[in-house]
């Protein structure tokens, strides 16, 4: 029987925080566990010590998790607590997703200072983004919008807004309901028209292969529906060796045991894309993410994916 406190690692941003402790709550909850059970373990990760370069200068995805992964190997933490669209497509060896929590809504949001949407914004405004998929789909929508690399938490890119530094941002509807920062929202974009990141929304928990005792604990909280939509786009991803250095959208729509996938991948100046949609069992959820991932590879030819780098 567990005697001392499960230690979960986290980020120390508002967000993560917020996340962390969801998940503390849960397992609480599922388990009958009091809260000293759980200590929450705050790291700072390099990708949240450099914020005034894009991500894809840096190193990508892996810069906001390799702390974390480092005190798993090592026995330091218990399990640990991210973004799942944070998450880097390969994992390190030993460490596995072992747990989903349900999905929040994966749209993007539009937090306009000078307008209240990107089709009203007016020509020449600029929109601050950090992701590449963001900054691809704005281009594509409006080659005439400026946009530039707008990095930090999302109190910080809040507070740039409202400075004047960008007239719009795009966050993560997920984490502005997590914060209950939903006041913020100017618009919400159609996922039809503007696709998110594969796994938004998701939050995950990471922990060694093969530990018994917290693989236990975190099968009471997996939420098998998002596990599954959320590896099908993770395939999609593996296939196309997607990053940080990389625009790819993608979501998973879910009926029953029926799984709908659509994945779209762009250039960065938004002009060449390749969309793909593949529906088929629930339960072959990985091989229909691995299969419209080949598709689009395919139709894209090795020219397309020449120019992401």
């Amino acid at each position: 029987m567990q005697t001392k406190p499960f230690r979960i690692g986290t980020r120390g941003s508002p967000l993560a925080l917020a996340q962390a402790a969801e998940t503390r709550s849960r397992l609480m909850q599922a388990h009958g566990l009091p809260e000293e059970m759980f200590e929450v373990v705050v790291l700072s990760t390099m990708g949240d010590r450099i914020t005034d370069r894009a991500l894809s200068e840096i190193g990508g995805k892996g810069l906001f998790t390799e702390e974390l992964e480092q005190q798993l190997l090592s026995g330091e933490l218990d399990f640990a607590v991210h973004s799942s669209k944070d998450m880097p497509t390969w994992l390190p060896e030993g460490l596995e997703i072992s747990a989903y929590l349900p999905r929040e809504d994966f749209r993007d949001a539009v937090v306009g200072r000078t307008a209240p949407s990107l089709t009203a914004l007016p020509d020449g405004a600029i929109v601050g983004s950090a992701s590449l998929r963001r900054q691809a789909l704005i281009r594509r929508m409006r080659p005439d919008i400026e946009v530039i690399v707008f990095r930090g938490s999302v109190e910080t890119r809040l507070r740039k807004l409202n400075e004047g530094q960008v007239d719009a941002t795009l966050l993560a509807l997920a984490g502005l309901k997590r914060l209950g920062r939903e006041d913020v929202v100017t618009e919400l974009l159609d996922p039809t028209d503007f696709p998110p990141a594969p796994a938004q929304g998701a939050i995950c928990i990471e922990s060694r292969i093969g530990d018994r005792r917290v693989l236990d604990l975190l099968g009471g909280i997996n939420h098998k529906p998002t596990y599954d939509a959320v590896s099908c786009e993770r395939a999609f991803l593996e296939v196309l060796d997607g990053s940080c250095r990389t625009p790819i959208a993608g979501y998973t729509l879910l009926d029953g045991d029926h799984l709908q996938f659509h994945g779209l991948i762009l250039t960065p100046d938004g002009r060449r894309e390749h969309a793909v949609s593949i529906d088929g069992a629930r339960k072959d959820a990985v091989a229909l993410g691995k299969q419209a991932g080949a598709t689009v590879r395919a139709a894209a030819g090795p020219g397309f994916f020449d120019s992401w780098r």
